[in-house]
């Protein structure tokens, strides 16, 4: 049963309080909530004198979390973001498909996609408007988890199994290599067992497109090269210029390879592939929205596959 008691704080203070915590300090929350940092500060401590908590430790470099603090911010956050999704939910009642979304992109997709789907998005959904932002999978559910993000495309994997998705299509991996390699003497699809003792290259830790390859070349007896890339064009351009090979997924091969610097060749059925999702949080205010943007990438999928 709900209490109706006057509580100690205000909404408004357990924004500060998020504030700090996630920005690590008093001058960058009060820059990003738009309050002057002394009345920030004085509201900050008024709610820990009301709670008989310690939130944060002061010190010179910033704020640092104390342990019960953590409890109260985690709690605090899940109180904002059930504030936002009141103020969503009668905003979409009005006219859901209308306003903002901001939507995370992993790297691997961002660049490929976007593209293709910027004019379909604009044109089916004109009273839409998506801010992107492309970031690696797990910040991106980080900032899903705390409503920094309303949606994020990332390719399906257990990490997004207690998400709502919808998905976007199937983006199969290739085979790349220079023009001179022994794997490229020959055209048509291969198949994976032709990377045994293969030197392959790899994206840096973090990307879950190394996951899904490390996996493949795992299985096939292919060991990784000694260099971490931070991006695909990295990954091509060291192969192009080597002995080694890689893995790219399909979408990106029209841009990476358009000077004709690699011999790709696909992988014979079933070929190692990545499903991509659109994930939001389960019970969004946001689902008819997020569902329509997803309908309309998924139309415009085979476009992004035939670059």
């Amino acid at each position: 049963m709900v209490s109706w008691d006057t509580l100690p704080f205000s909404l408004r203070q357990l924004q500060y309080l998020v504030a700090v915590a996630d920005l690590g300090g008093f001058r960058k929350a009060a820059d990003a909530c738009s309050v002057a940092q002394p009345s920030l500060s004085a509201q900050v401590a008024q709610v820990e004198q009301a709670l008989g908590v310690q939130v944060f430790e002061r010190h010179a470099r910033g704020v640092r979390v104390t342990p019960a603090g953590a409890k109260v911010i985690d709690r605090a956050r899940a109180v904002v973001l059930a504030a936002r999704d009141v103020v969503d939910t009668a905003q979409r009642h009005r006219d859901p498909l209308r306003g903002s979304l901001r939507i995370g992109v992993i790297p691997t997709v961002c660049p490929y996609l976007l593209p293709e789907v910027a004019t379909p998005l604009s044109t089916a959904l004109p009273g839409l408007r998506v801010l992107w932002n492309e970031d690696k999978t797990t910040a991106l559910l980080a900032a899903l988890g705390d409503a920094r993000i309303d949606a994020a495309i990332v390719a399906d994997d257990d990490r997004v199994g207690h998400l709502a998705t919808a998905l976007l299509g199937d983006d199969p991996f290739v085979l790349a290599s220079a023009p001179g390699h022994a794997l490229a003497r020959r055209t048509g699809p291969v198949s994976p067992d032709v990377l045994d003792g293969a030197t392959v290259f790899l994206l840096d830790d973090g990307h879950c497109f190394r996951d899904q390859a490390l996996a493949v070349c795992g299985a096939h007896g292919a060991h990784a090269a000694d260099l971490k890339a931070t991006g695909l064009s990295t990954l091509v351009q060291m192969v192009a210029a080597g002995d080694g090979v890689t893995l790219l997924p399909r979408m990106a091969v029209a841009v990476e390879n358009r000077r004709s610097q690699l011999a790709v060749r696909t992988f014979r059925s079933p070929a190692p592939m990545r499903r991509v999702v659109l994930a939001w949080r389960k019970g969004s205010a946001l689902a008819t929205p997020l569902e329509a943007v997803a309908r309309v990438i998924h139309k415009a999928w085979p476009a992004v596959e035939g670059r």
